[in-house]
């Protein structure tokens, strides 16, 4: 499959996606900090949907800190970057290399979009200057499940994984893609 096909069939139905249920999450439930707790249970004590801000990274890694907002704005631009180089050094010659490829996508652009757009829809910070809600934008992750043992590795977390989002999904899957495509000898052209 050409890289122009993947992007209008894969690339962008999952960043329609992931911004269409992110935006259903923030109409849906209060901020965080309104509602601690508030979810819906899909099936109980396994899969919720809950309003997660996440200013950081994985596993909320920077969340809290002034330096996260604008790190983590560049950190995009960054990897952009880097693909746009790989990808025309041929590094990505396998098919699931570049489904690998057009995932993340997906998932720098559905994180992006959050972090440049979010900010901007807080009440709190409606007459805020623009570099100001700009530094306030965050990641809306909102799928959260638990997972046995996890309390064990993890007890402050009660058996929950970090909560997620469809963007962050096409990484992770991404990355598997990648490390399986790197496997490979042959190019499949």
């Amino acid at each position: 499959m050409t890289f122009p096909k993947l992007l209008l069939f894969l690339t962008l139905p999952l960043y329609l996606l992931d911004q269409v249920t992110k935006f259903w999450v923030v109409g849906r439930f209060a901020p965080p900090w309104d509602e601690p707790g508030a979810h819906i249970a899909v099936i109980e004590n396994v899969f919720h949907l809950h309003r997660v801000h996440n200013q950081g990274v994985a596993f909320g890694f920077g969340n809290g800190t002034a330096w996260a907002p604008i790190v983590f704005l560049l950190v995009p631009v960054i990897a952009l970057t880097l693909l746009t180089v790989f990808w025309k050094k041929g590094l990505f010659n396998h098919i699931l290399s570049r489904i690998a490829v057009a995932l993340l996508l997906c998932g720098i652009f559905g994180n992006l979009t959050d972090r440049l757009v979010q900010g901007f829809l807080l009440e709190e910070f409606a007459n805020a200057g623009f570099w100001q809600r700009l530094s306030e934008g965050y990641v809306v992750d909102f799928l959260s499940v638990k997972l046995p043992l996890y309390d064990k590795l993890v007890p402050v977390s009660g058996g929950w994984w970090p909560s997620f989002n469809v963007a962050d999904s096409c990484i992770c899957i991404a990355a598997v893609l990648l490390f399986i495509g790197g496997l490979k000898e042959e190019p499949d052209n």
